[in-house]
């Protein structure tokens, strides 16, 4: 198909799996009744909670996660195909108590397609003095993800992997004519680096950019930058929310432009090897 409807769900994630699934689902229903076929939401669409002992308490294998289960019966009831940005789940590795950040790619059976582990975790101390330390938490994956889907190749990243272009350009060469960017970009990130990042992922990975952003103030006293946007392969903004509040991003994919865009600069075929500098 040359043309796709996409979603993209903008949410402000409670911090239990019961609230989030009462928050999230409008919004995919609103979605589907507009037309689309592919719904994206955010990292973390299935409960944000900073605290470590309380997320514990409500941490599940994504076989029974209330969220996860909840979206793919409603994938079903809609017939879209959905993509859970992300969900915070057990990792299922015995020995590492650490969550996965993972991404479910959901068909318009209600199927499990495809998962991805976030494969960058975000360690950082902040000029406004915030300090985050995700590796602590979260056990990174070891695989880059490409999916089939009626459409074309889907690539899947989450939130700080957007600062890795090897791994966009990875999923580029991989075929992929869409990238998912699912975030819960801090404010002062946000502002600063959020649609860069995006426009510069978009041009150097030929491909269309699905960003679904985590907004607001949350319950756990963490703020995001929202701004859910789409890029074109050309590096344009085709659709972006202007906020920070919950919400639905409409936009019309045209695969045409994804060949125009890497036959007019082929740099997916150009590579080179070379010798690296010491470091």
């Amino acid at each position: 198909m040359t043309s796709l409807k996409v979603a993209l769900i903008q949410t402000r994630t409670p911090a239990t799996p019961q609230a989030a699934l009462e928050h999230v689902a409008p919004l995919i229903r609103q979605a589907a009744e507009g037309g689309a076929q592919l719904i994206l939401t955010p990292e973390a669409t299935n409960f944000l909670i900073k605290d470590r002992a309380a997320r514990d308490a409500v941490l599940t294998d994504a076989d029974a996660d209330m969220v996860v289960q909840g979206l793919r019966d409603l994938a079903r009831e809609l017939k879209v195909w959905l993509l859970i940005g992300s969900a915070i789940v057990k990792s299922g590795h015995d020995g590492d108590d650490r969550a996965a950040n993972r991404s479910i790619l959901i068909d318009d059976t209600g199927a499990v397609v495809v998962i991805y582990d976030k494969l960058h975790v975000y360690d950082v101390d902040l000029p406004t003095g915030e300090s985050w330390r995700e590796s602590a938490s979260i056990r990174p994956g070891d695989a880059a993800v490409v999916a089939d889907t009626p459409w074309g190749r889907l690539g899947l990243t989450i939130c700080y992997d957007v600062r890795f272009p090897h791994l966009h350009r990875a999923l580029g060469k991989a075929g992929a004519s869409m990238i998912a960017v699912p975030a819960a970009f801090t404010v002062p990130t946000g502002e600063a680096h959020w649609e860069t990042l995006l426009r510069a992922r978009a041009i150097e990975s030929g491909a269309y950019i699905l960003a679904p952003a985590q907004a607001g103030q949350h319950e756990d006293g963490r703020r995001t930058w929202g701004r859910s946007t789409v890029v074109s392969p050309w590096g344009e903004v085709v659709a972006k929310l202007d906020d920070d509040a919950p919400g639905v991003l409409f936009a019309t994919l045209d695969f045409d432009a994804v060949s125009r865009a890497r036959e007019a600069i082929p740099q997916l075929t150009h590579d080179r090897d070379f010798a690296l500098p010491d470091a």
